[in-house]
């Protein structure tokens, strides 16, 4: 199974900008729907944006116009660009297999959104 190592997290103030990376460990990532997940305190992890196989992506309303999904095939790596960060985001955030997650999750990247 395809395994995921995240980087990037970090403490941002509100308004503030982050890129996250995801790295995959086989090449086999390029015939993967896939998606970061995130999770704050207390709450379920739920899905935050998403990026087929063939680029087309999604996002929920909650993060919608603020975050962008991206993938570079040949690097096998996904990407997250989160702008207009708000203190609701702050969360671990993890990348897997999407919609449905599959296999064991990596151990994530904390974003932080405070001031």
């Amino acid at each position: 199974q395809v395994q995921f190592v995240e980087s990037g997290g970090g403490l941002v103030q509100p308004g503030g900008s982050v890129r996250l990376s995801c790295v995959a460990s086989k090449s086999s990532f390029t015939f993967n729907d896939v998606g970061w997940y995130r999770q704050a305190p207390g709450k379920q992890r739920e899905l935050a944006a998403s990026i087929a196989s063939n680029g087309r992506t999604s996002y929920p309303d909650s993060v919608k116009g603020r975050f962008t999904i991206s993938r570079d095939n040949a690097k096998k790596t996904m990407y997250l660009q989160m702008n207009s960060l708000k203190p609701d985001d702050t969360a671990v955030y993890y990348c897997n297999r999407a919609p449905r997650p599959y296999g064991a999750w990596g151990q994530g990247t904390q974003v932080t959104v405070s001031s």
